[in-house]
């Protein structure tokens, strides 16, 4: 097989073999512990804001810690993970972000440490508890920010084109695995062994995982468990030169931020990501508040609802990352088939809307609609990160992923904000009903607004082939 030519996927595919489906298995339960891990605080903080005695705005804070730091950590995730490698990228981002994890069972020590530090230089002394938190969270957070720049990467090297949304799809729903386990787990662990046990338990299973990782991944053309038919598979919506190992001088040019901010396709993607991460935020951080300020749910009365709605989101990651391939069916491009999946995904946010006026019937009715929510924006998600690959050549694919994880983080800062003090203030009121609204009405219109926007910048497909 000449592999400077185009690949027919049709006579390849007959005899393709499913290794690949083992790396989206890697890929899958990696972000099942990145949300377990991110997870425990939001399940803990009602418990945790009476002991400590944390108003709305201090949790918020906590939470912003993790959203800036990530925000920030994301963009430089992507240069590291280009110019590292895939494999070590993730083995360094899942030893830090376990580390961080299991912090926090430190944090009140921890926090009296830098009390101290800070009472030494006459500066204003944070409580101790929000103080060693914050910094448990900005560890979690620097890790944390490597996991999807370093799978979606993974993915583009590990499918052809038309796979990779279905494929993110699936290693997506790792997030709405963790989110479901995450208050299973949690409350029984913390009734048993204490709070600061549910951070180390959980922590630990990062560890676990990267001794799998490091037995089971290696870069396609390096797979020993990876057949000729199935990496031709693979490369076969490409013109490609396989190579077995790195020929001296052939290399990669590295591509600059200032290069990638120049085309439209980044902004795109970047503005996609600052509209809508911010909801997922919101709904992974403060449904657990939601549910107890509202309906007075603690503890174990909100693992059935957290696992239901999540067990929705499920669906919506799996189901969004299929949803394109039926436009593709009917000749679009990749972009183009997935932007007109992304329209009709953006649509079902609004029944959020309906939330807090039918709430008095049943907390299930809200629980139900904002699944709804949640669902979409994990449809939503599996598609906006697939359109990078779509238009970004490989060597840049992380890098972009990371300029989007920054915006997408700041994105979540401004509603993290945004969310506490509004719930303040009309808490202050005695209106949290009217908090509540105003901040599932901004959830709700976000899909749309994002989606008119990305489509001015980018009206139709166009590959970068300049980088």
């Amino acid at each position: 097989m000449n592999l400077n030519e185009p690949i027919n996927a049709q006579r390849v595919g007959q005899a393709v073999g499913k290794y690949r489906w083992t790396i989206c298995a890697l890929l899958f339960f990696a972000t099942t512990v990145n949300y377990l891990d991110r997870q425990v605080l939001s399940l803990l903080a009602p418990d945790l804001s009476t002991q400590f005695g944390w108003s709305n705005s201090d949790y918020a804070n906590i939470a912003s810690v993790f959203q800036f730091v990530y925000a920030i950590s994301m963009l430089f995730a992507g240069r590291v993970v280009d110019k590292i490698g895939t494999k070590t990228a993730y083995v360094v981002a899942i030893c830090i972000w376990s580390t961080g994890a299991i912090m926090h069972a430190f944090a009140v020590p921890l926090g009296e440490g830098i009390g101290a530090v800070f009472s030494a230089f006459g500066i204003a002394m944070i409580p101790v508890s929000i103080a060693g938190f914050m910094v448990s969270r900005a560890v979690l957070a620097i890790g944390e920010a490597g996991n999807f720049p370093i799978a979606i990467k993974a993915t583009a090297e590990y499918f052809p084109k038309k796979e990779r949304s279905f494929a993110t799809g699936i290693f997506n729903s790792g997030a709405n695995v963790g989110a479901i386990l995450a208050p299973i787990c949690v409350p029984l662990i913390a009734s048993l062994w204490g709070w600061e046990a549910a951070f180390i338990v959980i922590g630990m299973l990062g560890f676990v995982w990267v001794g799998v990782w490091i037995a089971l991944y290696e870069k396609p053309e390096q797979q020993k468990r990876l057949s000729a038919q199935e990496l031709a598979y693979i490369r076969s919506d490409q013109v490609v030169q396989v190579v077995t190992r790195p020929v001296p001088g052939v290399a990669d040019k590295k591509v600059s931020w200032f290069k990638l901010l120049t085309y439209r396709q980044t902004w795109a993607f970047a503005f996609g990501k600052f509209m809508t991460d911010g909801v997922w935020w919101f709904f992974l951080f403060w449904l657990p508040t939601y549910l107890s300020a509202q309906y007075g749910m603690k503890g174990e009365a909100i693992v059935m609802p957290l696992a239901v709605l999540y067990s929705m989101t499920m669906v919506g990651s799996i189901g969004g990352g299929w949803f394109p391939s039926y436009f593709m069916s009917r000749g679009d491009a990749p972009y183009d088939g997935r932007m007109k999946a992304m329209l009709v995904i953006a649509f079902f946010p609004l029944l959020v809307l309906l939330a807090q006026p039918l709430g008095y019937i049943s907390f299930w009715v809200p629980v139900l609609l904002i699944g709804v929510g949640a669902s979409a924006h994990q449809a939503w998600s599996c598609n906006i990160f697939t359109t990078v690959s779509d238009m970004f050549p490989q060597k840049s694919i992380a890098s972009v992923v990371g300029i989007g994880g920054l915006a997408g983080g700041l994105g979540g800062v401004v509603m993290t904000k945004i969310g506490g003090w509004v719930i303040d203030h009309y808490k202050l009121i005695g209106d949290i009903h009217t908090g509540y609204m105003i901040m599932f009405a901004i959830c709700a219109l976000a899909y749309l607004v994002a989606w008119s926007v990305m489509k001015a910048l980018v009206p139709r497909h166009k590959e970068i082939t300049d980088l």
